[in-house]
């Protein structure tokens, strides 16, 4: 082979624009063992290439059982409902609270009204006890 070539290849090669024919080329060139030493580096890649182009996982995978997902799926749910009732739990109490002023509230300003009333009554009572005191002085 034409060391000029291979270069060429190898440049190729490495910025990924070689075609398949160019990269059997250059797995042939780098198998034959005649390698230039300035090409050296590039030697033991296309080897491990070769190499492990071959070799296959042998070994059985265990999967896991599609049951433990569903443990998984129904603790998630069982945490879910928990954590929704302890929002519901929590949420009523807040809202008890947010009640209870509010009727507090009103009771207040329900009875800061009855008071007011009460005391313009009273002045009116006052009124005429006056009036009806100077009636009695002027009828005497």
């Amino acid at each position: 082979m034409e060391l000029a070539n291979i270069e060429k290849l190898v440049e190729k090669y490495l910025d990924a624009e070689t075609t398949l024919q160019e990269e059997t080329t250059l797995r042939n060139y780098f198998k034959e063992g005649n390698v230039a030493p300035h090409l050296q580096e590039y030697a033991s890649m296309f080897n491990y290439f070769n190499t492990t182009k071959d070799e296959t996982y042998t070994r059985t995978i265990k999967l896991e059982p599609k049951q433990s997902k569903k443990r998984n799926y129904k603790w998630l749910s069982v945490a879910a409902s928990i954590m929704l009732l302890l929002s519901v739990f929590i949420g009523k109490n807040e809202y008890d609270r947010y009640k209870a002023k509010q009727t507090y509230a009103q009771i207040t300003k329900g009875l800061q009204l009855l008071s007011e009333n009460l005391k313009k009554g009273e002045n009116a009572v006052a009124q005429l006890y006056i009036n009806e005191s100077k009636v009695n002085n002027a009828l005497k």
